[in-house]
């Protein structure tokens, strides 16, 4: 039995009907290689995003404000994750390989075309939203593909496959500014896009599910009924104020460090130190939430990482307290990328984790959607960097809480017990 049965507090989602997940194996784990590199070509990419935005501020859009500006990105994340209902009903009705398949054109294609841009529409439209689409049609598949493979060691396969995110985090954004500099904007581009590709093929041969999946038709009821559960709620509440909270210090640390002085050519590898924390993070979050409960180690990682906001980044007065904030807020913000399917699968049944991982990522979508202008338009208050800084801080803290919040409806206030 696992630790969850043994406490009484099993998942309410059983196993699916056919043949139990064998939870190893060769053919399992090479379900998890190829969900690895959509990871790295998915959340790793837009991970990258500050590296364009300085890039555009700088020379191609230089005639635009950094506000304006800032749409591309902000509309990479939206369509990335707002598109997931609709990603998960497919993916119900007809398994991960054909998502992929059209996934890795439109995300290919977005690339080529944004390395051939020159005006602000062109570059929103390839990059920002054709890109973005293909994004969101081969990460959520291959994340709901994982759950059919594994129920004992789910944990430690979210945990592996998330690290692809945070390796492409660290790589795309140094590749793109080397690349930038030696070959041009447009082959720098290309050749992301084909080292995109390259991976994404992989992918294609590997995710499959376990089990068919069981289509069931969208209704109004339907979209409805798990916001009435409170836990599923709680959840959703909880991961959408918490993406209001991630996005500022990934996509301002850089920023903010250049201004206060930090020499640029450090301050550009805060990003890809931050991830490279985050790497580690969801490593340990993965495996940590197989022995000591998912949303235990969730919410106790979670908290630390909108502490160390709003402990460590406002005080912040020297490089070194910036980098360890980068190291240490990355470390504790990986559970959010390794944990955020898994939380879901634990609360849900088998023939609905598509659609209600969808769910999720579409209320997650409204704060990747925002998150840029508010925190520009605060930035433009007289308190200065202050107000992003206590953004960020207090709405980790306060998603966190949401979540804890599902955990303690499940469970009560019983510590101990592995959740």
């Amino acid at each position: 039995m696992t630790k969850e049965e043994e406490a009484g507090y099993q998942s309410s989602a059983p196993v699916p009907t056919g043949s139990e997940p064998p939870n190893g194996g060769l053919r399992a784990w090479l379900v998890v290689v190829g969900a690895w590199c959509t990871s790295f070509c998915s959340f790793g990419w837009i991970n990258s995003v500050g590296a364009f935005q300085d890039y555009y501020q700088a020379s191609l859009l230089k005639e635009y404000s950094a506000s304006t500006i800032s749409w591309i990105p902000s509309l990479q994340i939206f369509f990335m994750m707002a598109l997931g209902p609709f990603i998960g009903l497919i993916y119900d009705k007809y398994g991960p390989r054909w998502l992929i398949i059209g996934g890795t054109f439109l995300h290919v294609f977005g690339l080529m075309m944004t390395s051939i841009s020159t005006e602000y529409y062109q570059i929103l439209l390839s990059q920002g939203v054709c890109s973005a689409v293909g994004v969101s049609a081969i990460f959520q598949p291959a994340l709901n593909s994982i759950a059919t493979w594994f129920t004992t060691k789910r944990g430690a396969a979210y945990g592996l496959l998330a690290t692809g995110s945070s390796l492409g985090g660290v790589i795309f954004p140094i590749m793109v500014r080397r690349l930038i500099d030696e070959v041009g904007f447009g082959w720098a581009m290309r050749i992301s896009a084909f080292l995109i590709l390259a991976l994404l093929i992989v992918a294609i041969l590997t995710v499959t599910t376990h089990n068919p999946p069981k289509f069931q038709p969208i209704t109004l009821k339907r979209m409805m009924t798990p916001f009435t559960e409170i836990q599923f709620s709680c959840l959703a509440m909880g991961l959408l104020l918490f993406t209001f909270g991630l996005y500022v210090p990934i996509d301002y640390v850089s920023v903010e460090a250049a201004q206060a002085g930090m020499d640029p050519n450090l301050a550009q590898y805060l990003v890809p130190i931050l991830n490279a924390g985050s790497l580690f993070g969801r490593v340990f979050s993965g495996f940590a939430g197989d022995n000591w409960g998912r949303y235990n180690i969730f919410v106790s990682v979670c908290y630390l990482a909108g502490i160390f906001v709003l402990g460590l980044w406002i005080p912040a007065a020297t490089d070194g307290a910036r980098i360890a904030f980068a190291t240490l807020f990355g470390f504790m913000s990986g559970a959010y990328v390794a944990l955020i399917a898994a939380l879901v699968v634990q609360i849900s049944h088998p023939s609905e984790i598509g659609f209600r991982t969808g769910l999720i990522f579409l209320a997650s979508s409204v704060g990747g959607l925002t998150t840029d202008p508010i925190s520009g338009a605060i930035l433009e208050k007289p308190i200065g960097w202050l107000g992003p800084k206590i953004f960020a801080g207090i709405l980790c803290i306060v998603g966190t809480s949401f979540v804890l919040a599902a955990r303690i409806h499940r469970t009560g206030w019983k510590l101990r017990v592995v959740f």
